[in-house]
This record gives structure tokens, C-alpha cells and sequence, in this order.
């Protein structure tokens, strides 16, 4: 529980009341809807210097009958607080952006095992079935004979529309994310982005993470092996998809990965504390990029350049 000392804020006459006081002075005695959201806002949002006994303020002030009720009405209050807090949390734009990268991997998977399932069942009945996605379309767009044909068909169709719907979701995680993270996407990518923060959980718990840990979001089952000593600390995790990291010699890719999560770390801060767009750290990330693929051409050893890397990432955070 939280109270603040600001009497203009909370409405208390003596400039320090508790979170019981935020009743607005109009309301009247039946009306509890707007008391209810005014003490739910107090609790949510106020603070307060010093601790006192709040139990024998509320009583004095007439809120309450005893310590009791006391009690009885601020469960009510935080209760009504901590909903209020979680409904604005899932609405919040990175919220919806991870609902829709989750949507469409979960589209892409069940498609791909309607398809693999319908492909195997139509080569039972027709002739000259391709596989995958593309097979099922080929297979929905047939004439049924038979009902056993129409399920077959059937189940293709379902297949390629949850690929369509897959489709859908790519291109609205590619209009949503510029706004939600507009460096981190220009950088990483719409679906790169959004799943960097689906992984971290919001876009200000991925702000909040070190460079080394964005590094390696993706592939906890590697690094927990590693920790445990059964397995080599993992270079890089759901990052390798990007082309600065998968398009580099394998002897760069430790400097390169390193390098990306660097930027990309100071990308989702800039974004979550700032909303803007820095062009510095574009261009700082295609500078140091090039320099690490020009090691191709000037024959450097990679293990002198993986440790300069590092104290160059070390920097940014």
C-alpha cells in the first residue's frame, strides 16, 4: 500500500491522509463506484513520507467502523488497483505485439502439421501429391468424390488458410512494430524484433537486460547445458537469424553476434525511455559490422578481434 503526502492529489485536508481520504468530496453516500476508483487509483499510484497507523486514521475519519473493515476495504482497494494495473499492462502495444509474434508461430506450426498430415492422407488417394504447404493447396483446390476425399480436402483447406492467417499476422507485426520499437525494429527486422521482446517479456524488461543476455535470448537450453559443464557457452541466440550474424564467416560470428546485442540493447532503451528514432546507432552498428566482415580480406585472427569486441560491447552497456 501506497499513500502520498500532496493534499491537492489525494483531496486530504491535512496534506498527509491515507489512501481512505481519495473519496471525492461530492460524492454521495450510496455512490460507491466513484469512491471505489478513486481509493484504487490512491493505492495504485501514491506514496507517502513515513508510516503511520492507518487502521486508527481511517477509523477517526469515518471510513470505516474498525480495524476490521479497515482491512476488508483495502482488499478491496488493491485488488481493484492490481486488476486495473494488469488490464492496462496486456493492452499496452508490446503487449500486442507479442500476442500477435505468438499467434503467428503457433499458425505456422498447426499449419505445418495440417499439411504434412493432409499430404500423407490425399497420397492414399490421388495421384502426384507434393509436399508442405503448397502440396495442401494443391490438394484443397481438387473436386471431392468420395466423403473420404472431402475430409482430406478438407483438412488441406484448413492447413492453407492458417497459412494465410500466418501470412496476416506477419504483415500486422510489420505495421505494429515500427511504432512499439522503431529502433530495435530497423535494426532486427518486425518479426526479429517482436520476438526479442516476446522472449524478454515486454519491451521494458528487454531495455532492462545487458547486452550479453540479449546476446543469447533463444537459447536458454544451451546455456543452461553450459552452466551445468555439459555443453560450450553458446555464441548466440535467436539472433543468428539476423544476416549480420548468419551471413558472417563462422571464425566472426562470436564478434558479430556480440556486436549486434550491443546495439540492439541500446535499441530497445532508446525506444522504451525515449520513443525516438537514433541515428547514431544505426549507423554505429553498420560501421562496426563492416569492420568485422573486413577481416575477411585482411587475414586478422579472429581470437585477437572476438576480444577487442567485447570490450568494445562492455562500452555500450
Amino acid at each position: 500500500m501506497s499513500d502520498t503526502d500532496d493534499p491537492e492529489a489525494n483531496g486530504a485536508s491535512d496534506g498527509g491522509g491515507g489512501w481512505f481520504e481519495a473519496r471525492p468530496s461530492g460524492a454521495a453516500d450510496g455512490d460507491t463506484a466513484s469512491g471505489d476508483a478513486a481509493t484504487a487509483a490512491r493505492v495504485r499510484d501514491g506514496t507517502a513520507e513515513a508510516p503511520a497507523d492507518w487502521p486508527a486514521r481511517a477509523v477517526e475519519a469515518g471510513f470505516a467502523d474498525d480495524a476490521d473493515e479497515y482491512y476488508d476495504r483495502l482488499k478491496a482497494a488493491t485488488t481493484r488497483a492490481t486488476r486495473e494495473a494488469v488490464r492496462e499492462r496486456e493492452r499496452a502495444d508490446d503487449a500486442q505485439l507479442i500476442h500477435a509474434v505468438r499467434a503467428m508461430d503457433d499458425s505456422e506450426r498447426v499449419a505445418n502439421e495440417l499439411a504434412e498430415r493432409a499430404v500423407e492422407w490425399a497420397g492414399s488417394l490421388f495421384d502426384e501429391v507434393d509436399p508442405g504447404i503448397e502440396g495442401a493447396r494443391a490438394i484443397a483446390a481438387r473436386e471431392p468424390e468420395t466423403e473420404v476425399e472431402r475430409r482430406a480436402v478438407s483438412l488441406a483447406e484448413r492447413a492453407a488458410e492458417l497459412d494465410d492467417e500466418r501470412a496476416a499476422l506477419a504483415e500486422t507485426i510489420g505495421r505494429i512494430a515500427p511504432a512499439v520499437a522503431p529502433n530495435l525494429t530497423e535494426m532486427a527486422g518486425p518479426e526479429l524484433a517482436a520476438r526479442l521482446i516476446a522472449l524478454a517479456g515486454g519491451l521494458e524488461p528487454l531495455a532492462k537486460k545487458p547486452s550479453g543476455t540479449v546476446q543469447v535470448l533463444g537459447a536458454e537450453d544451451a546455456l543452461f547445458a553450459h552452466l551445468s559443464g555439459r555443453a560450450p557457452s553458446p555464441k548466440h541466440g535467436i539472433i543468428y537469424t539476423h544476416e549480420f550474424v548468419r551471413g558472417t564467416r563462422p571464425e566472426d560470428r562470436g564478434s558479430a553476434a556480440r556486436a549486434l546485442a550491443g546495439k540492439l540493447s541500446l535499441g530497445a532503451r532508446a525506444d522504451h525511455y525515449a520513443g525516438e528514432r537514433r541515428e547514431r546507432l544505426h549507423d554505429d552498428l553498420r560501421e562496426r559490422m563492416a569492420t568485422i566482415r573486413a577481416r575477411t580480406d585482411d587475414g586478422d585472427d579472429p581470437g585477437d578481434a572476438g576480444g577487442a569486441e567485447t570490450e568494445g560491447v562492455t562500452g555500450d552497456e
